[in-house]
């Protein structure tokens, strides 16, 4: 595990998503998360693609594109992909390809 715990339970409770759960059910929620890293250059999500995945960035930052273009940077405490969680079947909105060693974890709609 590179995360603490709690760290997990603070930056889940910061998305609208988790916001009405309880400090328990956030604690709950933060063991079934994976915690990753990735060099720089690497893709999370593609634009188009079924989204399955729920990411939230601890260090490092990513660009987030759509249809080839930069729309924003994302940074620590930041997270994406919240709509794959919502909806079975959900295509990606936007491409988001780390811009600098990013450590991250996520949480898949099946978790």
């Amino acid at each position: 595990m590179l995360f603490p715990h709690d760290t997990k339970v603070d930056a889940l409770a910061k998305s609208p998503l988790f916001a009405d759960l309880s400090k328990q059910e956030l604690g709950q929620l933060a063991k079934a998360t994976e915690d990753l890293e990735v060099e720089e250059g690497k893709v999370l999500t593609r634009e188009g693609d079924l989204g399955r995945e729920f990411f939230v960035i601890v260090d490092g930052d990513v660009s987030v594109t759509q249809d080839g273009k930069e729309i924003t940077r994302l940074g620590p405490g930041d997270f994406f992909g919240e709509i794959a969680l919502i909806y079975e079947n959900a295509r990606r909105t936007a491409t988001v390809t780390s811009a600098s060693h990013l450590r991250f974890f996520v949480l898949t709609r099946q978790s």
